[in-house]
């Protein structure tokens, strides 16, 4: 048996026993909302009839659970015997697909962190692709066909693969900046439900690895992320400047295209809104079921860079401890893009809801609490469009142009 082919039924048996998992857990919380909403019905009945109403409670209560515990169990089963039994010859592995791999992307976003765990198989490690192909750092050079000394690295965002960057069929950004320019672009797939500055750890190995294997010699790296692309390049430019890495000092440009710096409104009404559903039997279910989101969403709260910010901490809590601020790489050049779905960016459902994921202040790292340091210079606004456009517009385009642009008297002056 062939490698794609054992990596083909390696996922979808994972995804059975995943879907029957999942299914079973599903059927236990209908079980504790039936549960608390009968408890309540019998405690109204109680006040009425009196001890009458205990027999039939019994009954009612052994029934209900002896069937949520047949019907739960058997799902659970069934993703069991489905793991062992199941595969689809013929069709390719699901990663390596857009379909597929848009399907386990949004996984991972959702629960990534319990995938690592339990599921490694669907998580999925942090690679480079090229056509849709996991490639190893130290073999990239040999598997593009034009490695140049100037490397365009992209990362996708949360639930996102490489593949979103053709959002609307359009040529992406990486095919048209190498006509407009002399470089190379590559493409990063990450599991983005494990916490950013774990990310941004294994994104620093790999670029480190990347320029240690380059063909040739690597003169300059841009770093182009969208929503959490862009914290998760900030972060691993920061661990690398910590540990003086050589490859951090080849990067001249970082662009963030909707990168909630500050934090995103989005994630922190859930962490509220799951407190406040813990506190009522009936609703508790649905607040279990928003607390299993993953590490990296929570880390969109705030916009968290380092362990510091979530490590010994119960992620629940109400309160939090200081966000550390996270400085701009002092080599490169940072560039931000907004967008809100209103044509101005004042306009009060503009400011209320941004580009529907990211508001403006967030997208430009500044508000009156917190500053991140970009330059207003360095920032473009899109209006009339939403989080997911970012991925792909001409205006964009023109931008990262004209950002990436060579000045090489100028970085030989700024980076020595």
């Amino acid at each position: 048996m062939n490698e794609p082919v054992r990596q083909r039924q390696a996922e979808i048996q994972a995804l059975a026993r995943l879907a029957g998992d999942e299914l079973g857990g599903a059927i236990d919380g209908i079980a504790a909302i039936h549960r608390a909403v009968s408890d309540r019905v019998f405690a109204a009945v109680r006040l009425g009839v009196g001890p009458a109403a205990q027999p039939v409670k019994v009954v009612h209560d052994t029934i209900a659970d002896g069937v949520y515990r047949l019907v739960g169990g058997t799902a659970v089963a069934a993703g069991a015997l489905a793991e062992r039994a199941v595969d689809l010859p013929g069709i390719p592995v699901p990663s390596r697909t857009v379909y597929g791999s848009g399907f386990l992307a949004a996984l991972q976003g959702l629960i990534g962190d319990s995938l690592e765990d339990e599921w490694p198989i669907l998580a999925g490690p942090m690679t480079f692709r090229v056509n849709g192909e996991p490639v190893a750092p130290g073999w990239v050079g040999d598997a593009v066909s034009n490695p140049r000394s100037r490397i365009v690295v992209f990362l996708h965002g949360l639930v996102e693969t490489e593949h979103a960057w053709r959002l609307g069929g359009t040529p992406s950004y990486a095919e048209r900046l190498e006509d407009d320019l002399d470089c190379t672009t590559l493409m990063v797939r990450y599991n983005s439900g494990l916490h950013i500055s774990e990310n941004a750890r294994l994104l620093n190995g790999m670029l480190q690895r990347l320029v240690e294997n380059w063909p040739i010699e690597v003169e300059q790296i841009a770093l182009v992320g969208h929503s959490m692309g862009g914290l998760i390049a900030r972060g691993a430019c920061y661990d690398a400047d910590r540990a003086d890495l050589p490859w951090v000092r080849r990067v001249r440009h970082i662009v963030c295209l909707g990168s909630p710096h500050l934090g995103a409104p989005l994630e922190q009404l859930v962490h509220y809104a799951s407190a406040a559903l813990m506190r009522m039997p009936e609703t508790r279910p649905f607040g279990r079921l928003l607390r299993r989101r993953s590490a990296g969403i929570r880390d969109l709260r705030h916009g968290s860079l380092v362990d510091e910010d979530w490590s010994d901490m119960d992620a629940d809590t109400l309160r939090r401890r200081a966000i550390r601020e996270v400085p701009l790489l002092d080599c490169a050049d940072h560039y931000f893009v907004t967008a809100t779905v209103t044509r101005s960016p004042r306009h009060p459902l503009g400011r209320i809801i941004g580009d529907g994921l990211v508001l403006p202040a967030s997208g430009s790292g500044r508000n009156r609490a917190r500053r991140i340091g970009f330059d207003d210079a360095n920032g473009l606004h899109i209006p009339g469009a939403n989080h997911l456009t970012l991925l792909n517009h001409g205006a964009v385009h023109e931008a990262l142009a004209h950002w990436l642009a060579d000045d090489t008297q100028q970085e030989s002056v700024r980076c020595g």
